[in-house]
This record gives structure tokens, sequence and C-alpha cells, in this order.
């Protein structure tokens, strides 16, 4: 008999707290959630079976038309629950050939990142403007922005607890004063910086609407402007320093430098360019 079962609040609630308890990145937490319940609101209170299982993820694919890649995340938060019920049943993901470059279209440029800059400030938001300039200047991701507080730019070094690891990132001497500045002014004399009215840390929502705003004024299209691509322009341009993968991995906070490389590919551009000046093609 196929192994079935149900999926009730209760038990996405004690998945979540357990994701919580593994110290998984809020924003993962919140993904699984999301993948959770859609696939529970798919099922309408039919059982969990393989074949339903499976029938769901050839519903995101072909009816839902959800590229491979989303396709494998939902895969991906799916399977971790039904390890937590202890639900004999495994989704095979999609099997995807891994690009060896970048996609051009949504690379940001150094160009790109300067003119969001000039369209935050002509848009008189000082917040953003300091907030893209912080993630990129220093590598950090989104979530770790809470990091970013009075005491650290004061001593101009951040103490980041993320995913069950610490590590200390430097602030650069330009960004300090501008910090310190923007906090005076609205009156934030300890804690995080960057803080909404009632004073809690940004939610990347915030901080990834406010982003795609400014995209028209900075003339940017709006598939290169997210948090996350400040971070890979960041990676970039430090790893053309010293060509150091090793402790740019450090730096960014992965465990394996395998993901550190996926920041470095080129834009399929660069790699079109380069083939072409190996000059192997006679007319």
């Amino acid at each position: 008999m196929t192994e079935s079962h149900t999926i009730t609040e209760e038990k996405q609630a004690a998945f979540l707290l357990w994701l919580r308890t593994e110290e998984k990145a809020q924003a993962t937490i919140e993904k699984y959630g999301r993948d959770v319940r859609a696939f529970a609101g798919w099922l309408s209170g039919t059982e969990v079976t393989k074949d339903t299982a499976a029938e769901y993820k050839r519903h995101l694919l072909y009816e839902k038309g959800r590229a491979a890649a989303g396709v494998n995340g939902v895969i991906a938060s799916l399977n971790a629950f039904f390890a937590f019920i202890r639900l004999d049943i495994k989704i095979k993901p999609l099997k995807i050939q891994k690009l060896t470059f970048r996609i051009k279209e949504k690379e940001l440029t150094r160009k790109e990142y300067m003119n969001l800059l000039t369209a935050a400030k002509s848009k008189r938001n000082e917040r953003l403007n300091l907030v893209i300039q912080t993630i990129c200047s220093t590598g950090i991701r989104v979530s770790e922005l809470e990091f970013i507080t009075v005491e650290a730019v004061r001593s101009g070094v951040a103490e980041i607890t993320n995913k069950g690891k610490s590590r200390t990132v430097f602030l650069p001497k330009k960004l300090k004063p501008l910090l310190l500045s923007f906090a005076n002014e609205r009156g934030i004399l300890a804690g995080c910086i960057f803080v909404t009215r009632s004073g809690r840390p940004l939610h990347r929502s915030n901080i990834w609407a406010d982003m795609k705003k400014i995209c028209r004024a900075a003339g940017v299209e709006k598939s290169k402007v997210f948090p996350h691509n400040l971070r890979s322009l960041f990676a970039k341009l430090f790893y053309g320093l010293d060509r150091d993968v090793v402790k740019l991995a450090d730096i960014l906070g992965h465990s394996s430098v395998e993901t550190t490389r996926i920041y470095l590919k080129e834009s399929g551009e660069t790699h079109r360019l380069m083939m072409d000046a190996l000059g192997l093609v006679i007319a």
C-alpha cells in the first residue's frame, strides 16, 4: 500500500518552528512556508502520495509555466517538509545543465550601480542610497543589514552571525561617516541603523520594493535590480583585485568555494569575445 499523509496547519507550523531551531535564514523559512502552503492548497485536503507529488511537479512545470530552476526550488522545500514529517516521499529535481557564463540581461554593471545611487539621491531617499552602498561595498547579504549597528560603524567592524556561522566584516572608511551622520539625523544612538518607523530592522521586501521604484530614473532594467545583485557585483570587483577565491569565500560567508565561483562567471558577451579572440576561424 502506498504510504500517504495529509498536510495540516499544525504540521506546517511545526515545520516552520523546526526550521527556526535549525537556524535557517528568515528568507529560507518564509520560502519553504510559502511552497508548502501552496502545495497544501493545491491538494485541497487530499492525501500526499508519490503520485500526487509527481503530478504537482508536472503542474508547476507545464500548467503554471514555472522555470526549471524555480520548480527545483519548490521541490527542495517540499522534500525538506516530507523529511520533517517522516514521510517516505522524495521528489526528483529536474536536471538542469549549468551555464558556464552569466546572463547579460541580469548582470548589474558598476556604471548601473552608480546610476542607482544617483537616482536614489534624486528621489531624496537617503536610506535607500546608503543601504545600496552598504551592501555593495561590504558584500553582505540583505538579511545581514541588521548587524550594521551604530556600535559596529564606530568600530569599523561588524560581527555577523548567519546560518550558524560568524564572520567579521570590515566597513569602508568613507562609508562610516555617512552612516553615522544618517543615524544621528534620525536620532538612532545605538543598535541597528537601517530600521522602519517602528524601529524594527528593514525587511528584504521593503528594500526590494524601494529599489524597483528607482529603476526608471536610473535607466536600469528591473531584471537587474535586486539586493543580491549588489552582493554579486561586490564579489566580481573584489575578486578582480587579487584573484583569491578562497579569501573571497571567507568574506562572503560561503562554506564552499564552489558557491563563490558562481558569482565569478563572466557574462555571455565576454565569453563570446574571448572565443573570437582565439582566432581559430579562418575566413
